[in-house]
């Protein structure tokens, strides 16, 4: 449905974004929750917007969670903006540990972007080490 649309890039976001507005901008706007269970644990993924001007829902999202993924994306100057001062990454890494949240896992996406380069992802690792550990997560752990 996302490629007949021209949306085929947002194919993976399609599944959890339901609103119009979501689907024709290409951005999260509400939480989404997507549930599933296990052998030892009842999950709930709780999909929250990344973008700045939804920042309310993204905390009530977090705000529910035990563990959050920080997605990070590998494209040059999409990292650096997002690591940046005011920057959305630093920024939501924040408000997960001042929200309680005390797992964090940390996911680079848009590789192919970057050519798969090793030297991009240890550069990536390493800055991001330094941000999550200012902001109070132990990068060991993450």
């Amino acid at each position: 449905e996302a490629a007949e649309l021209g949306k085929g890039s947002f194919k993976y976001a399609w599944v959890l974004d339901k609103l119009k507005a979501e689907r024709e901008r290409g951005i999260t706007i509400d939480i989404a929750l997507w549930k599933f269970e296990t052998n030892e644990y009842n999950v709930t993924v709780i999909d929250a917007p990344g973008h700045r001007d939804f920042i309310k829902n993204m905390i009530t999202g977090t705000s529910q969670a035990d563990c959050a993924i920080l997605i990070i994306a590998a494209g040059t100057g999409e990292f650096e903006a997002g690591i940046s001062k005011d920057g959305q990454t630093r920024e939501h890494a924040l408000l997960a540990f001042t929200l309680g949240v005390k797992q964090l896992i940390v996911a680079i996406n848009k590789m192919d972007t970057a050519k798969w380069s090793e030297a991009r992802y240890k550069e990536i690792i390493k800055e991001t080490s330094n941000f999550i550990k200012k902001v109070g997560y132990n990068p060991k752990e993450v």
